[in-house]
């Protein structure tokens, strides 16, 4: 048996409440018998949910068949939509993980499934086991993304220590959406405002505004396709940043669904990497 296999968290979960954070922000707190494997994990890092269809409470999980590797999919009318998010927090002694949601609507599987969810309904998640790096310790942060971003974002400023500077911006909907993030860190916040985020952000030209160190520093960037590309080439051509000083990511790519957009994703990422 494969050890990669070992090593995914597979867990059928149940909702226990949710939350909305703000009117655009939901925060759905998760239960089950392996809840306790998530301990293993780093709070902030990716993991996959499952969506079941509508009238489906029961996940259907693909396999892997490891000698011709690839997925082995449940039939299409059990087949769930898979969608990457982060773990945002566990709770031993509630027995519960939370995930949180951007409420962008109906479009999207995962947004439709945090707006309707409710007591006892059933999401998937997958997740590597263990623990891994979340960002590159330094003296000075550029943390960039927008509300996909929030997640992570948050579980970096929460674990980072007192002598931490830097500079947080993230772009929400409307000032209601502003989230009061914790931190030791002498961080600055900027909020950024955008009812329409799928036609366009300011998220690159205010980044393009900052006053960037020149050593020990390290980027956190995570937002839609271009916004990301836009930084990345800005950071590592523009202003010479090494690899090893950015983490960029597109969580998201305007007008297409995230599996459909997976590869041009990751390849636009590559091609400077």
């Amino acid at each position: 048996m494969s050890t990669d296999k070992i090593q995914t968290i597979q867990a059928e979960l149940i909702v226990t409440k949710k939350e909305y954070i703000t009117p655009h922000y939901i925060r759905i707190f998760l239960t089950g018998e392996k809840i306790p494997l998530f301990a293993n994990t780093t709070i902030g890092v990716n993991n996959k949910v499952l969506v079941p269809p509508k009238e489906i409470n029961k996940i259907h999980f693909p396999d892997f068949d490891y000698e011709k590797m690839e997925w082995i999919l449940p039939e299409e009318h059990l087949r769930p939509k898979i969608r990457t998010y982060t773990h945002r927090g566990i709770d031993l002694e509630t027995n519960e993980i939370w995930i949180d949601f951007v409420a962008h609507g109906e479009e999207g599987p995962a947004s439709a499934w945090a707006i309707h969810a409710k007591k006892d309904d059933k999401l998937g998640v997958l997740m590597k086991n263990g623990k891994s790096e979340l960002y590159r310790k330094t003296n000075w942060y550029l943390l960039a993304g927008d509300a996909t971003a929030i997640p992570v974002l948050s579980a970096i400023l929460e674990d980072l220590p007192t002598t931490a500077k830097g500079i947080c911006i993230i772009e929400v909907h409307d000032e209601k959406d502003e989230q009061k993030i914790e931190t030791k860190a002498d961080i600055e916040f900027i909020w950024l405002h955008n009812e329409t985020p799928q036609k366009s952000s300011e998220l690159a030209n205010i980044v393009k505004t900052i006053d960037l160190p020149n050593e020990d520093r390290f980027a956190y960037v995570a937002a839609e396709f271009s916004s990301v590309k836009e930084i990345r080439n800005y950071l590592r051509k523009e202003q010479q940043w090494t690899k090893e000083e950015l983490y960029a990511y597109s969580y998201w790519k305007s007008g297409i669904a995230e599996d459909k957009s997976t590869t041009e994703r990751q390849a636009e990422k590559s091609s400077i990497d």
